[in-house]
């Protein structure tokens, strides 16, 4: 089974909800991620930020489904890294 273990978001959310509270509720997607989340750009209404995602296996529908219900948006996915876990013979 391949894994995505890794990835870096580049996101434009609204102010609100605040840095905090936006990466609490990616966190709240699965039990096991890490979330890192860097203010890059701030505007009047809005501000870009990059969301660094750890876990043993990243559901980006998911992430990105709670991204968009908090109102912003993906711009790009930055990085990305898979694992192979398959016994392969």
């Amino acid at each position: 089974m391949v894994s995505v273990t890794r990835m870096v978001l580049d996101v434009l959310k609204p102010h609100q909800p605040n840095a905090l509270d936006f990466s609490q509720a990616i966190a709240e997607v699965d039990s096991d991620y890490y979330v890192h989340l860097t203010v890059l750009e701030v505007d009047e209404s809005t501000e870009t930020v990059e969301i660094v995602l750890e876990a043993k296996n990243i559901d980006f529908d998911a992430v990105q489904l709670a991204i968009s219900d908090m109102g912003g948006s993906v711009h790009s996915i930055d990085e990305v890294e898979v694992h192979n876990d398959s016994d392969i013979r």
